[in-house]
């Protein structure tokens, strides 16, 4: 009988395997879609991952204009922004970005808060892909459904 293995297999960036995941973000709660997402992205879901390989899949969000906050935060919550000019700190809240121009921001920026900062971060926020509507141009990869709702009770407002 063989004797197991002490040592860790540390995947190359060659060998990792990259699928394509949907998710539909119609009612569910803003938080907890993104830290779904952003485990998806880093490959944290997968048993070959590597904290420094980008070895998560693609993901792509539906609806991202139709997701919900919990309480009083679609109105109390504030994200600030600065210009980079003196006093040019500039504030918003999540109902004015969801009734503007770009409402998938509001998941986009959630998820890029969840990935760590530096070259890596940034590869893998690239493998994501938020859109307002149910439209999307990513039928040919064939990307498999991930029902998040079912996940977990709290995953949807109302359920």
């Amino acid at each position: 009988m063989k004797a197991l293995m002490k040592t860790t297999k540390s995947v190359n960036p060659a060998d990792v395997e990259k699928k394509w995941v949907m998710i539909d973000a119609e009612g569910l709660v803003v938080g907890r879609v993104a830290t779904i997402i952003a485990s998806i992205l880093r490959g944290k879901h997968k048993p070959s991952f590597t904290p420094h390989v980008d070895c998560g899949d693609n993901v792509i969000v539906i609806n991202a204009d139709k997701v919900v906050f919990t309480g009083k935060k679609l109105n109390d919550k504030v994200y600030y922004k600065h210009t980079g000019y003196a006093g040019g700190i500039k504030e918003t809240t999540p109902a004015k970005i969801l009734e503007g121009r770009f409402p998938e921001r509001v998941l986009e920026k959630a998820v890029e808060r969840m990935i760590p900062r530096g070259p890596l971060g940034r590869q893998q926020m690239k493998n994501l892909r938020v859109y307002a509507g149910t439209e999307h141009p990513h039928d040919a990869q064939k990307a498999e459904i991930l029902d998040v709702a079912s996940m977990n009770r709290k995953n949807k407002v109302g359920a």
